[in-house]
């Protein structure tokens, strides 16, 4: 099972006997598996088997669900309703002798609503079986589309998020190797700054300026923050390579990348770390509104 998204559409046609019926299936994404059904009147009990078939196939997405069903005609056994016509004829006989009406014309006693009644195919439990089975057969159909297009967009996602990961990368490759980071360029600014203390302070302490100025310098150090990103980084790209449903995992990935890239920026040292950061930051955006879409 490859990467696959939770936005989807797929329909399926099928027929029996003069029935013909139509599937469509819509996905998009959602925090857990929601199952919305649309049957019409007579497969009302196909519910439970539709959902516990979607429910086996697809883990997270809002998936709405509808049958539509045409019958073309109504093909059954005609019945005589006697006990019906009998009536009729009692009365038609009153009348007939009351007010000496003529008796009326059999077409007219069997146009009559109630007196003959038409056996739908439907209403055959072995028929109605068996097109139950047939419509069943079309949801696999529809279900079957449904997860080839979570598939085919989970490839064209996961291009995106490879592509926005790398991107990652290499804007943290940009502030490791930062000049402004090495030591010698630490060790002049920390010098200029303490003297430029020194200089205008009154009874400022060298030593004490030189101990807080190191203080300083380990707090804004992003040597830490590198290092998880670079962890984070060979997670991600873990989880892209790994079969079956990573939406989840990927989620909370973006929330630590966007977490250290933050942290980044806000002890940015010079303009470079600091446009690098906020570089960062935008990407990581990106990402986190494309892992919504992984199943």
């Amino acid at each position: 099972m490859t990467l696959q998204s939770m936005t989807g559409f797929a329909r399926s046609d099928g027929a029996l006997d003069g029935t013909a019926w139509h599937w469509e299936l819509r996905s998009v994404n959602n925090r857990g598996l929601d199952v919305r059904l649309r049957l019409p009147p007579g497969f009302e009990a196909l519910e439970p088997k539709v959902r516990d078939r979607i429910a086996k196939t697809i883990s997270r997405g809002s998936v709405n669900v509808s049958l539509n069903v045409q019958r073309r005609t109504r093909s059954g056994e005609v019945r005589l309703n006697q006990a019906a016509l009998d009536r009729v004829l009692a009365i038609a006989t009153r009348l007939s002798t009351e007010i000496g009406a003529e008796k009326p014309r059999v077409e007219a006693l069997l146009s009559l609503k109630g007196v003959l009644d038409i056996a739908d195919d439907a209403d055959d439990e072995e028929t109605q079986a068996a097109e139950h089975a047939a419509v069943l057969a079309g949801l696999e159909t529809a279900l079957s589309g449904l997860t080839e297009a979570r598939r085919n967009e989970g490839l064209r996602l996961k291009q995106v998020l490879a592509a926005q990961i790398d991107e990652i990368a290499r804007l943290a490759g940009i502030v490791e190797a930062a000049p402004s980071r090495s030591v010698e360029a630490i060790r002049v600014r920390l010098a200029e700054q303490v003297a430029r203390l020194v200089d205008t302070g009154q009874g400022l302490d060298p030593v004490r300026l030189h101990q807080e100025a190191v203080l300083l310098a380990t707090r804004a150090d992003v040597e830490e923050e590198l290092k998880r990103l670079k962890a984070h980084v060979e997670a991600a790209r873990a989880l892209l390579a790994e079969e079956g449903t990573v939406g989840r995992k990927l989620d909370f990935l973006a929330q630590e990348f966007n977490r250290e890239a933050n942290t980044l920026t806000s002890k940015a040292s010079d303009q470079e770390i600091a446009r690098a950061g906020l570089a960062l930051k935008v990407v990581i955006d990106q990402l986190r509104e494309q892992v919504q879409n992984i199943e």
